[in-house]
């Protein structure tokens, strides 16, 4: 009988350049999806308990934040993001704005309900005062779903997310 020849796990050493570079490359590839994520859910937290202490921080935890992992695809680049289930229908989510020119900026969305029933809109808070009075001019919410529906699962009227 032959005996096949085993290639080592890898075909150079240890401490080899070679080694020394694909480590490097490794490290430069970028974050996993599961840090994305975390980084996601600490990012929106961090936001919420500096820009608007005086309301969302009083009712949102960290842990109440869901992060996912940055999207590529066709093209199109959607920084890793986060979202918060607030009950009644709405729900917030945060991301970055990374430019070049302005570096990265806190992105915080109010996604409700549409009125005419069908997908939802998203409502783009500059400020605190901002989230309270739109929330003052919608009142309470009247049929709300009884489960969380992720807003990515629904036929969505979406403005920009600047």
């Amino acid at each position: 009988m032959t005996d096949i020849l085993a290639l080592p796990t890898r075909p150079y050493a240890a401490d080899s350049p070679l080694a020394y570079l694909l480590d490097m490359a490794a490290e430069a590839a970028g974050p996993t999806e599961e840090e994305q994520r975390d980084d996601a859910e600490t990012t929106a937290a961090h936001h919420i308990y500096s820009a608007y202490s005086h309301s969302l921080a009083q009712v949102l935890e960290a842990i109440d934040w869901r992060g996912y992992p940055a999207l590529r695809d066709n093209g199109f680049a959607f920084e890793p993001s986060a979202v918060a289930w607030l009950d009644g229908g709405l729900w917030l989510h945060h991301t970055l704005h990374i430019s070049e020119t302005d570096g990265a900026r806190d992105v915080l969305t109010l996604i409700v309900p549409c009125t005419c029933g069908h997908g939802y809109v998203d409502i783009h808070l500059d400020t605190e005062d901002v989230l309270l009075e739109i929330l003052a001019e919608r009142g309470p919410p009247t049929a709300a779903p009884s489960t969380p529906t992720h807003p990515s699962t629904a036929t969505a009227s979406r403005s920009s997310r600047g």
